[in-house]
């Protein structure tokens, strides 16, 4: 298979995208392999031989999740705490309430 490193660099470039997004089709290695300038890329772009991959879905599905978990009250057992009692509700703050009502 020939090198179509420079006809990537510059299809990244005219796409917008990084070089890791262009899809460049293995069947037509010979005709892409021709293609040196970004007017060349361009006609390919248009014709389909190079693509721009569509951008990976990030699902917050199991963040939500997790957080209708933890509004109920789970996972808030002793391994899951960092910072002491004082740091996470401070007495001081206990104190003011108490003083308030």
């Amino acid at each position: 298979m020939v090198s179509l490193k420079l006809q990537k660099r510059l299809a990244a470039s005219g796409l917008k995208c990084g070089k890791g997004k262009v899809w460049i089709n293995p069947n037509e290695g010979s005709d892409i392999s021709m293609a040196n300038s970004r007017q060349n890329i361009r006609k390919l772009v248009k014709d389909g031989f190079i693509i721009r991959k569509p951008t990976k879905i990030h699902s917050r599905s199991r963040a939500r999740r997790m957080n209708i978990a933890k509004m109920k009250g789970r996972h808030s057992g002793y391994g899951k705490r960092k910072g002491t009692r004082e740091a996470r509700l401070p007495t001081k703050v206990l104190w003011m309430r108490r003083m308030r009502v």
